[in-house]
């Protein structure tokens, strides 16, 4: 059956143009950029808030939402890429804003990529994000506003040129999925004792041994300027940091910090003359990268005192400042390609034995005239979660390359672990590639295969984290291959080690403290 399902998805792809098994068009004339920000605050108050275990709604705004949109064009090659202040979008939610924005300027649905920056405190617009489902007010209002915003990109295309850069930040992003020690294992949602690893250990806790992953610590720039260099369009910034917690209203994050502070320092570095009030404002945006297992605390170190989040955005603005000062703009014009596909896969269905659990759960809540109560408490998030699963057992994945020059991006809807991305990078035939994450839907954590066994939160089986064991080399399978085709390049071999000794070691003791419980006849 496996067989048949990988076959049908290949030749379902191949009857459709534009997509992994056709060749891209490729634009190779001079090229055109145009950018817009534009607001995507809820105008309805309250909203309901996602980015939590439990459902709850916000009836304040702490600072203003956007989508920061930005439009290429070469010859008959146009791409549009937006970047949304929003925790995740589902997949008929970003196709719609497709649609529209389509309707409106004539770019291909398969030659625009949405991507949110999960941000914790945004409105919610997906059902069974955990306890939370979609606002039903904001869900509709937000399609229109992206496409709207990208309409306006498109309205201000102008001659322009691009260059890129990467820097190394490694103090702003570390591995927050830790190694429990044999004899601490925790009880999962379910009530089995499976949880090995688990995300937010706190601060130098003495039962867990250390990080269970490697860290994707490259912060990427791509900068759009007019074509004579003296003014800046847009800049498309790009790290593996999962978000900065705030409170107190919806809020864009880090991400909205960051845009604002590095358009304000490109703005005082330019100077006035420079920046003509007849044309459209600057845009800059952050968006997320590979960072389902990262997070901006170390929990190696005693925890920082007075730490907050304009002091973590100043700092990585800081640094990328640094960073595009130094940006080369190459003088050929660059290539400018796109290629879509789509992927589907499994989820991990339960057995009998926790569909009945969840049922028994599921009962106890209750009917009420809107429905069933929301969920109170993890476990009964996990067991509404169940009985979804069982009418949607599989999902449709939309992937996405893009290709700019020598730069490479990817984008996918999942929350990716740092070592995904790494191999991307690692194997990607482009000089500079980075990843775009929650793009084009939310199917939610995709641990390595090796992962699993660990288990913890971003394993338990839910919307957010669902799919089948083995869908991450499938993924990446599939971008490398989409990379490929774009570059005309083979993928580079991967010989990097990407875990170091400490942790190799951590999990095999993990590993051989299972197998000897095991063979006393102790496992539960």
């Amino acid at each position: 059956m496996k067989l048949l399902q990988i076959i049908a998805s290949a030749l379902f792809a191949l009857s459709l143009p534009g997509l992994l098994w056709a060749a891209p068009p490729q634009g190779r004339g001079p090229i055109s950029a145009g950018a817009h920000s534009i607001d995507i605050t809820p105008e309805t108050l309250p909203a309901i808030h996602n980015g939590g275990f439990l459902q709850r709604t916000l009836d304040k705004v702490r600072d203003r939402l956007h989508a920061r949109c930005f439009v290429l064009k070469s010859g008959q090659e146009i791409i549009a890429i937006a970047v949304v202040d929003s925790c995740m979008i589902p997949r008929d939610l970003c196709q719609r804003a497709k649609e529209l924005t389509s309707q409106q300027t004539g770019i291909p649905l398969n030659r625009i990529l949405i991507a949110s920056t999960h941000t914790h405190t945004a409105p919610s617009v997906m059902d069974l994000c955990l306890g939370a489902n979609a606002d039903p007010i904001y869900s509709k209002f937000l399609p229109p506003r992206i496409a709207q915003g990208i309409a306006l990109a498109y309205a201000n295309l102008e001659p322009a040129r691009i260059g890129a850069a990467v820097v190394e930040a490694p103090n702003h992003t570390h591995c927050r999925r830790w190694l429990k020690r044999p004899g601490k294992y925790a009880v999962d949602p379910f009530g089995e004792q499976t949880v090995r690893a688990m995300m937010h250990p706190g601060y130098q806790n003495p039962d867990y041994l250390g990080p269970a992953g490697p860290v994707d610590t490259g912060l990427s720039l791509l900068s759009i300027q007019s074509a004579d260099g003296k003014r800046p369009i847009g800049l498309l910034a790009n790290y593996s940091m999962h978000y900065f917690g705030v409170g107190g209203g919806f809020s864009a994050d880090y991400y909205g910090r960051f845009s604002q502070l590095m358009e304000q320092k490109i703005a005082a570095a330019d100077s006035d003359s420079n920046f003509d009030s007849k044309k459209p404002p600057f845009v800059a945006a952050m968006s997320q990268g590979t960072s389902g297992d990262l997070h901006w605390m170390d929990y190696s170190q005693p925890q920082k005192k007075n730490y907050g989040i304009d002091q973590y955005t100043s700092e990585l603005a800081g640094i990328a400042f640094d960073a595009y000062q130094k940006i080369e703009y190459p003088k050929q014009t660059p290539v400018l390609a796109m290629a879509e596909t789509t992927l589907v896969l499994d989820r991990r269905l339960a057995s009998q034995k926790r569909i009945d659990w969840a049922s028994r759960l599921n009962a106890k809540r209750g009917e009420r005239d809107s429905g069933k109560r929301r969920p109170q408490n993890r476990p009964e998030v996990y067991a509404e979660q169940v009985a979804w699963f069982v009418a949607h057992p599989r999902e449709e994945l939309v992937l996405q390359a893009v290709r700019i020059g020598d730069i490479g991006i990817t984008a996918l809807p999942n929350e990716v672990y740092g070592i995904t991305g790494l191999k991307l990078k690692a194997q990607s035939p482009f000089k500079i590639t980075f990843n775009m994450e929650l793009a084009n839907g939310a199917a939610g954590y995709i641990p390595p295969p090796e992962q699993h066994y660990l288990g913890g939160y971003t394993t338990w089986p839910a919307r957010t984290a669902g799919l089948e064991p083995d869908a991450e080399p499938q993924i990446v399978d599939t971008l490398l291959g989409l990379l490929e085709k774009l570059s005309g390049k083979k993928r580079r071999p991967l010989t990097v080690d990407f875990y170091n000794d400490q942790q190799r070691e951590a999990i095999q003791q993990a590993t051989d403290a299972d197998n000897n419980r095991a063979n006393r006849g102790l496992e539960n």
